[in-house]
């Protein structure tokens, strides 16, 4: 299994992934470590755990809202859609329909 450092608010950890994602780990580590950096800016130096513990908080909640709205969104594609009118289509259904009506009053008329 590869080992890779990464660092995160200016340490650095050591650890295992997938052969493979190296590089997708180290991304995530710096997308977290960009992340702290940023709260540092807003919040001061409040000590790395808290800015860790903030930035985990946040990241925990951007990722609750996108399970939410993936939920919303296979539910919609799960329910029965409901059928779209095409103006068009329907005027030439009901055009369609009264040229048969027509047809069968002429077919009467000459019968009767």
């Amino acid at each position: 299994m590869p080992q890779i450092n990464v660092t995160i608010a200016g340490r650095s950890y050591r650890m295992a992934c997938e052969e493979g994602q190296e590089a997708h780990v180290e991304g995530l580590a710096a997308g977290l470590d960009s992340r702290i950096e940023g709260l540092k800016g807003t919040f001061g130096e409040i000590g790395d755990q808290r800015l860790i513990v903030i930035a985990s908080l946040i990241v925990c909640d951007e990722l609750q809202e996108l399970k939410s709205k993936i939920a919303k969104l296979e539910a919609k594609v799960a329910a029965p859609a409901a059928p779209t009118l095409n103006p068009e289509h329907l005027a030439h259904t009901v055009n369609a329909i009264a040229q048969r009506l027509e047809s069968l009053a002429d077919g009467l008329a000459a019968q009767a």
